[in-house]
């Protein structure tokens, strides 16, 4: 009988397997089609709000001569901007999953306009064709319109949030840093600690868990420095950032690093931070005093494929189940069905906080929600495209210049059922890095890796910083 229960269970798993693809395709092909209707009703709301039009990622390249020095871009390959108009500008990074996102509607575009081009070469008799670069339009028109301006553009689109918190960094203090939460030592620092949350999220998601459960002697050695990210928060949201990795990296060192006079430091970091985290670490190897990272989004590209485009399909691999991995597709490939998100649930997050505290009355609903809705859509899309997509080719150079440049621990937590980024991403950062301790924590994903546990994993965080520092309690 136990054979042939095998054999029964092995051929539904296979049922609902292939069952699930099916549904998958189905839906996220009426996705597909909902975010293309999308983009043309965003294109009238934005003439009749703002009085222009807004480029959005589903405009196809377009040409743009050498000579006239406009800024030019690669379609294919490594994409950054090889070319500027302004000096003030400088070279920046972006992801081609920014605008290489392969769907039906695009599919179909993209053929109709193949057609297209044939027809009119054949038209043209066949002759030389002059070699021309491509140029994404978002990217072109975001960076045009930023040369000539010294500062971040203030205003919040209309789509966006404009209450008190979510536009404090628009006073003339506070546009070019980064809200930073300080709480520790004060008078006799002996070292510091930068926390740096992970994607839609804010530094509630430590000052609200790991600070209060720090011991007194701790936060009487420690100063602990807990940062909103650019476009987090009640951190700047410019509208005309493309939250490249190097716009994040210089408004942490801005904002913490030379801020706070900070010399040496251990990081702690979730998520997407850890991207930011190891970044930070290669670029100042000799003030890191430890690495404590968090489910850190390390999967290496199989040979032969774009490790951009291979991260956006791990993460992001367009299926229903389980749950967060539907948010993540979402999130990650539907450029307007994001924005009608934001809309509605981040425009309007005093709503929801308030009926979170009226349904709950649970304080830690309550921060989460902050942490969730306090941002906008250009930064998050923007930030997931260019940090987790966009660095998945630097991230084996970042941990091979730990592994052999940096002398500090390194501690990686991961939750054992964490759905979203799987336990074998920490594992695979230590294999770049075998010194690294590895602890996966049973029955918590990525969010209850910390939250619901936060007194554990304090007691762990100064345990970790105490043996870097050489100091016993």
């Amino acid at each position: 009988m136990a054979p042939v229960k095998k054999h029964v269970v092995s051929v539904l798993t296979m049922a609902g397997g292939f069952l699930h693809e099916i549904l998958s395709f189905v839906v996220f092909s009426m996705l597909d089609l909902l975010d293309f209707l999308l983009c043309y009703a965003f294109k009238v709301a934005d003439v009749i709000m703002e009085a222009e039009r807004k480029p959005c990622y589903c405009s196809s390249g377009k040409e743009a001569i050498t000579s006239s020095g406009k800024i030019l871009v690669s379609e294919q390959g490594e994409s950054k901007i090889v070319s500027l108009t302004c000096s003030k500008l400088q070279m920046e990074e972006i992801s081609d999953t920014l605008y290489a996102r392969p769907s039906l509607v695009s599919e179909v575009s993209k053929c109709s306009i193949l057609q297209s081009s044939k027809r009119i070469s054949c038209r043209r008799g066949g002759g030389p064709v002059r070699p021309t670069f491509t140029v994404n339009p978002t990217i072109f028109e975001m960076l045009q319109g930023r040369i000539g301006r010294q500062q971040m553009f203030p205003a919040p689109r209309w789509s966006d949030c404009d209450c008190k918190t979510c536009t404090s960094w628009t006073s003339s203090s506070c546009k070019e840093t980064l809200f930073v939460k300080a709480d520790g030592a004060k008078d006799n620092v002996q070292e510091d600690v930068l926390f740096i949350h992970g994607f839609i999220s804010s530094s509630a998601f430590w000052t609200e868990t790991v600070y209060p459960n720090l011991s007194k002697s701790a936060k009487s050695k420690y100063r602990l420095l807990a940062v909103d990210l650019l476009g987090f928060g009640r951190s700047p949201k410019p509208a005309d950032s493309l939250y490249t990795l190097r716009e994040h990296l210089e408004m942490i060192e801005r904002s913490v690093l030379e801020a706070y006079n900070v010399r040496s430091f251990h990081i702690v970091a979730h998520s997407l931070g850890c991207i930011l985290a190891l970044a930070l670490a290669v670029k100042h190897p000799a003030s890191i005093k430890s690495l404590t990272l968090l489910a850190p989004p390390y999967f290496p590209a199989p040979k032969g494929e774009a490790a951009t485009q291979h991260m956006m399909r791990r993460i992001a691999p367009r299926r229903l189940w389980p749950m967060i991995a539907f948010g993540a597709s979402i999130a990650c490939w539907y450029e307007h069905i994001t924005r009608t998100f934001c809309l509605v649930m981040c425009k309007n997050h005093r709503l929801w906080e308030s009926l979170a505290r009226l349904l709950t009355g649970n304080r830690v609903r309550t921060y989460l929600f902050d942490c969730f809705f306090l941002h906008t859509h250009n930064a998050a899309w923007h930030t997931l495209h260019n940090i987790i997509c966009g660095t998945a080719g630097k991230i084996e150079g970042y941990l091979d210049e730990v592994k052999n440049q940096l002398k500090c621990d390194v501690t990686i937590f991961h939750g054992r059922d964490d759905e979203l980024i799987p336990v074998e991403c920490s594992y695979n950062v230590q294999s770049r890095i075998p010194r690294a301790h590895v602890k996966v924590v049973e029955n918590k994903d990525h969010i209850t890796i910390v939250v619901g546990r936060q007194k554990a994993f304090a007691r762990e965080l100064e345990d970790i910083w105490n043996n870097a520092s050489g100091l016993r309690m």
